[in-house]
C-alpha cells in the first residue's frame, strides 16, 4: 500500500485550498513603528522650527506695514526644511523596511 498524498488526490480537484494563516500576519514590527514615530517627530520639529512670530511683528502685533528679517534666518531657510526632509526620509525607510519576525 502506498501513502495517499492528499495536495495531489482526485477528490481534491476543483476545491479551494484553505491555508493556515503564520503566526504573524502584521507587515511592520516594532522597529517600524519606532521609526515612523520618530520620522513624525522630526517633521513636526521642522514644521515648528519654520513658524514663530517674528516674520512682520512689531511687539507680539502684527503690522503689514513693517518687514522683518526674521524671516529669513538660518533656522527658517535652512535647518527646518532639512528637517522636514530628514524626517520625510525616515518615513520612507521605515515603511519599506522588511520585518524580521
Amino acid at each position: 500500500m502506498s501513502k495517499k498524498n492528499k495536495s495531489f488526490s482526485a477528490d481534491n480537484i476543483g476545491k479551494k485550498q484553505v491555508e493556515t494563516p503564520t503566526a504573524n500576519t502584521f507587515y511592520f514590527g516594532k522597529q517600524n513603528y519606532r521609526l515612523m514615530q520618530i520620522g513624525l517627530v522630526l517633521i513636526v520639529l521642522g514644521f515648528l522650527l519654520m513658524m514663530g512670530a517674528d516674520a512682520n511683528t512689531v511687539d507680539g502685533k502684527s503690522d503689514p506695514n513693517v518687514w522683518n528679517d526674521g524671516i529669513f534666518s538660518i533656522r527658517r531657510i535652512r535647518i527646518a526644511p532639512l528637517l522636514v526632509i530628514a524626517g520625510f526620509v525616515v518615513e520612507v525607510y521605515a515603511i519599506l523596511k522588511r520585518n524580521k519576525n
